[in-house]
């Protein structure tokens, strides 16, 4: 099993493109945005249309087309990132149902249903802390 990578390559383009905007360039490109992720920039614009969607960024089409934010970093949580490129539970259960003859089978679900959703509040309101601009600020800062 490997990690979902989706939310950390959103955040990433976020925020590059956040300081692109402040160092006064007007669009990203896709090309220049998967440049710095190092990944393809179609996965980028596949990330792009869904926070486009979402109302965090748009794009501007024709000559000198690209990406802008549609609001301040400041103003985008992780939550909101994470809710509009729809990453769904953090955690989920078989993919088949276990079977219901065994002692364990049978009680496995519920008994992680309540950790998982306890789980799930607790990333909801630590995502919902951090904005994207505060990702941004330690990303500078020297380590």
């Amino acid at each position: 099993m490997s990690a979902n990578s989706r939310l950390t390559v959103a955040v990433h383009a976020l925020a590059w493109v956040g300081l692109y905007q402040s160092r006064g360039f007007e669009v990203a490109t896709s090309e220049q945005i998967a440049d710095s992720a190092n990944t393809n920039p179609v996965v980028i614009r596949r990330l792009l249309g869904e926070l486009r969607t979402a109302g965090l960024v748009h794009a501007q089409r024709g000559a000198g087309a690209g990406w802008m934010l549609s609001r301040e970093l400041a103003a985008i949580t992780l939550l909101d990132v994470y809710e509009a490129i729809g990453s769904g539970p953090l955690f989920g259960m078989h993919r088949a149902e276990p079977n219901p003859e065994c002692v364990v089978g049978a009680g496995i679900q519920p008994a992680l249903g309540g950790v998982y959703d306890r789980l799930d509040r607790t990333v909801r309101a630590e995502l919902a802390r951090t904005t994207v601009a505060d990702v941004l600020n330690d990303t500078l800062s020297p380590h």
